[in-house]
């Protein structure tokens, strides 16, 4: 038993460093930094579990490979007491990862949370069959095709639709939305790497989805207003 319960103490430790232990990436957005740590988080806690767990497969249909009168299993209560208490113990700490991401408003912004901050960029992204149009909230600026957006701020995009079932997808950023005729859907996220970045549609919305596309550039700050002045002097 010696032997069971130091195995299992070594994958739910190596559970809870993996709460902890991320490694130094350059992410895009924060959005995507939140999503990819927690992957990484999770994936560091089942490749020990796996291991055991196949490991402790692989030896059993070893060791009784030539057993040709199997016998049923004797009741142990101890091990099943506690790989009962391992299981729920994983389960508690993959909540609690979980859950803090999920309740990122970089992650799940609320309806009813849209409210951005004096510094923040609002643009308000118009799908439509077969293209993506920004409205620059406060700015009088309008784009069709490249979302520019600035390095560095809090930036909010309400998403919504012309005319059909559309989602707004940016992959590489961490972004993902639904686009509905009638509904703002909210996506808040700060990007921190500059270059520009594949807009997808990931809606299936009609003959031209495969060519509904864009780009999302995002730029240093002091450029971001000089597009900013010279699409209103347009």
């Amino acid at each position: 038993m010696s032997s069971k319960r130091t195995a299992f103490a070594t994958v739910l430790g190596v559970a809870a460093l993996a709460l902890f232990a991320d490694p130094a990436l350059a992410y895009e957005s924060t959005t995507e930094e939140l999503i990819r740590s927690l992957n990484t988080q999770l994936l560091y806690m089942a490749i020990p579990i796996t291991v055991l767990v196949e490991g402790i497969l692989v030896y059993t249909v070893w060791k009784y490979r030539k057993n040709d009168d199997p016998k049923p299993t004797k009741e142990n209560r101890r091990l099943e007491i506690s790989w009962t208490i391992a299981t729920a113990l994983v389960l508690l700490v993959v909540g609690y990862a979980s859950y803090g991401v999920m309740a990122d408003s970089y992650v799940s912004q609320a309806q009813n949370d849209i409210e951005p901050n004096q510094d923040a960029v609002e643009v308000e992204v118009v799908g439509q069959k077969y293209l993506w149009n920004y409205n620059y909230q406060g700015e009088d600026v309008s784009a069709t095709g490249t979302l520019v957006l600035p390095k560095g701020q809090n930036v909010y995009l309400n998403i919504t639709s012309t005319d059909w079932l559309h989602a707004f997808h940016v992959p590489e950023l961490g972004l993902k939305q639904d686009a509905i005729p009638g509904q703002h859907n909210v996506i808040k996220t700060k990007l921190t790497e500059t270059g520009t970045y594949q807009l997808y549609c990931a809606e299936y919305c009609g003959v031209g989805h495969s060519k509904m596309l864009g780009k999302v550039e995002v730029v240093s700050q002091q450029e971001y207003q000089d597009w900013l002045d010279e699409q209103q002097s347009n």
